[in-house]
């Protein structure tokens, strides 16, 4: 039940229609209460699973179609647009929510890819599997960083191509059987999607524990295995997108690697596995990987998923890998048959150079370096506009901002997402990482409620431009108060949304 305000009298006067607004902000207490949260709602897919899905009551619906729900990056660009922006004047705006790392050229890396050969070959399909030498080239890149001590190694056999990191997610999806699923909150918000499509996945959920930097219990994990018959556990590592590497490293990433010899398989999400950013000059170049741990590449259930899109910055590219037992390729080239086709054949052949080891490392550590002076310079700017982040990313390009300690209802990130749309910025609300699939739960108790996730994975004056935005919504609310946040958001159609119901 909304709060009533106390209209407290001065003299003989009354208390203006703003304050009152001003008064029932501060005590937000549902999603119903807020018109940021009641516009993510009316979004196809958004509402509770059992509610019908309608999009727009003046259009026809689809019989037998239920709307999945959109990705935070798809939601939050659909909001952009109705705010004014497009692609065509993307340079306007400043887009801290997009998953994707600059792709111009950056100091000491190698050359960027300017030309792709197309031998009268590549305009053949490709097979689902992908083409065999880049199959071998990504085997080959996995020995030689992390199993050059093995007995077991990876053949091409171990290789699937796939056209994006969510394709490889939707084909191991497909070949999976009714099975528990494990996964964590918060994490990459293309999960939700797959744990809510794939109906043979009983989703698990498990909180993250910030006071423990986000990091995974291995010990409960384990217990949950016993407990629950857990079968899968699913993951991002580093993680998207608190950017920490501490999840699950080293020791506590053998650990888990190991759990695969127990029935159980462990799906590892490692995109952004050469986003380390170490104190020491002499650790530039290294990365993670769950490969170091496996034994036996055909025996262990560990299954990777990685590919060009981060780390090589290529991500228009849509060349990825899925990494695992010989017999789960051959699984997923029978999925990938039927969900997507396979990959794009010339660009995997243009691929197969860039996974050079030498060429690779040299890709590492110019990346690394560039990006960690991104992340120091956000970091920087964030603490002098008094918005220090709790836990600083370690990985990753992502911050995960804390708005707590901002007056409501700046404080949540649907209503601070909205506001910087109104100075042309983009960022990704908390709540898209709160893999929720019943999307029962009210909003503003999602332990994500309170959060935005910035990227710097733009060119920095691309990033000083969204910060600089921040900074002008911050000093309006401490110049003119909280009175005109929260309210007069524009619809799809271009107009501001109805007042909500408070």
């Amino acid at each position: 039940m909304a709060h009533t305000p106390q209209l407290a009298v001065s003299g003989t006067s009354t208390p203006s229609f703003r304050d009152i607004v001003r008064d029932v902000m501060k005590h937000y207490k549902h999603e119903k209460e807020s018109e940021a949260h009641q516009i993510f709602r009316n979004a196809g897919g958004h509402k509770p699973k059992g509610v019908p899905q309608i999009v727009d009551p003046d259009e026809e619906t689809v019989p037998g179609i239920e709307h999945p729900g959109s990705t935070g990056v798809i939601y939050c660009s659909d909001r952009a647009m109705a705010n004014g922006f497009s692609y065509t004047s993307s340079h306007e705006w400043a887009n801290l929510g997009q998953g994707a790392p600059e792709v111009g050229p950056i100091p000491d890396a190698p050359e960027r890819p300017n030309s792709i050969p197309l031998p009268t070959d590549s305009l053949e399909y490709a097979p689902t599997t992908g083409v065999k030498a880049l199959r071998e080239a990504v085997a080959n890149l996995y020995n030689h960083t992390y199993r050059q001590e093995k007995n077991s190694q990876y053949t091409y056999e171990n290789v699937c191509i796939v056209p994006g990191g969510r394709s490889g997610l939707s084909r191991l999806a497909a070949v999976i059987g009714d099975v528990y699923t494990s996964y964590q909150v918060p994490d990459y918000t293309a999960y939700d999607q797959v744990l809510s499509s794939f109906k043979r996945l009983v989703p698990i959920p498990t909180a993250l524990n910030p006071k423990d930097k986000y990091r995974l219990d291995i010990e409960q994990t384990k217990k949950d295995i016993r407990t629950q018959g857990l079968a899968v556990v699913l993951a991002s590592n580093p993680r998207n997108p608190t950017g920490q590497v501490g999840v699950i490293r080293g020791n506590d990433l053998k650990e888990l690697v190991s759990l695969s010899k127990e029935g159980t398989t462990i799906i590892l999400d490692e995109f952004y596995s050469w986003y380390i950013y170490p104190e020491n000059n002499s650790d530039y170049g290294k990365s993670i990987s769950s490969a170091k741990y496996v034994d036996d590449v055909n025996e262990d259930s560990v299954v990777i998923i990685d590919g060009l899109t981060k780390n090589w910055r290529l991500p228009g590219w849509r060349v990825c890998w899925v990494i695992g037992p010989k017999n789960l390729i051959t699984a997923l080239s029978q999925s990938g048959s039927f969900l997507d086709g396979g990959a794009n054949h010339p660009l995997q052949l243009a691929a197969i150079p860039l996974l050079d080891p030498l060429h690779v490392q040299q890709e590492k550590i110019a990346l690394q370096k560039h990006f960690k002076v991104k992340r120091d310079h956000v970091l920087s700017r964030l603490k002098d506009l008094h918005l220090e982040v709790d836990i600083p990313p370690t990985s990753t390009f992502y911050i995960w901002l804390n708005l707590e300690k901002l007056p409501a209802p700046l404080n949540n990130g649907l209503t601070f997402f909205e506001e910087l749309l109104k100075e042309q910025t983009i960022v990704i609300p908390g709540i898209f990482f709160d893999i929720n699939p019943a999307h029962r739960r009210n909003l503003f108790n999602s332990p994500c409620h309170h959060f935005v996730r910035l990227s710097f994975g733009p060119p920095l004056k691309d990033l000083d431009k969204g910060l600089d935005a921040i900074g002008r919504v911050l000093k309006r609310a401490k110049k003119s108060g909280m009175s005109e946040f929260g309210q007069g958001y524009k619809t799809a159609a271009g107009l501001p949304e109805e007042p909500a119901q408070v």
